[in-house]
C-alpha cells in the first residue's frame, strides 16, 4: 500500500464530508472513526463499502481507491480489523462500484450495523 498516496487522495476526495479525523458531518457523511471496519465482520458489509454514493461515484480510479479503502480501514478503524482481513482490490472496487446505492444507502447502512450489533462483537 502506498500510504502516502493514500492520505493525500483522501484529504482531496473524501476530507471534505468525512472531516481529517473520520468522525464525519451531520446530514452529509457517516463516521467511519471507530466503525468502518465493523462492516467487515458482516454479510454484505464489504460490498456496502464498495457501493456507498462516495466510493462508488468517486472520480479515482479503481486502484487508487482501493488503496485509499485499505488505508481507511487501517487508519479509522484499526482496532476492528479481521485478523482474516483480505485488502481491496482494484478488480473488486471497479466491479462493486457498477451498482451503487442511491437512496438505499442509509437503510442498509442501518441494516448492517444491527447486524454488526446482534454479532456479539465488541
Amino acid at each position: 500500500m502506498h500510504a502516502q498516496l493514500a492520505w493525500q487522495n483522501w484529504t482531496l476526495n473524501c476530507q471534505g464530508c468525512h472531516q481529517s479525523d473520520g468522525t464525519g458531518s451531520a446530514n452529509a457523511a457517516p463516521s467511519l472513526a471507530g466503525n468502518v471496519a465493523k462492516f467487515l465482520w458482516v454479510p454484505g458489509g464489504r460490498e456496502y463499502l464498495g457501493r456507498v454514493p462516495g466510493v462508488a461515484n468517486s472520480p479515482l480510479a479503481d486502484a487508487e481507491l482501493a488503496e485509499v479503502m485499505n488505508w481507511m480501514l487501517w487508519r479509522f478503524d484499526r482496532e476492528d480489523l479481521p485478523s482474516n482481513l483480505q485488502p481491496f482490490t482494484a478488480a473488486e472496487i471497479g466491479q462493486l462500484r457498477t451498482r451503487p446505492l442511491r437512496l438505499e444507502a442509509s437503510q442498509v447502512r442501518n441494516d448492517l450495523l444491527k447486524k454488526v450489533e446482534a454479532s456479539g462483537r465488541p
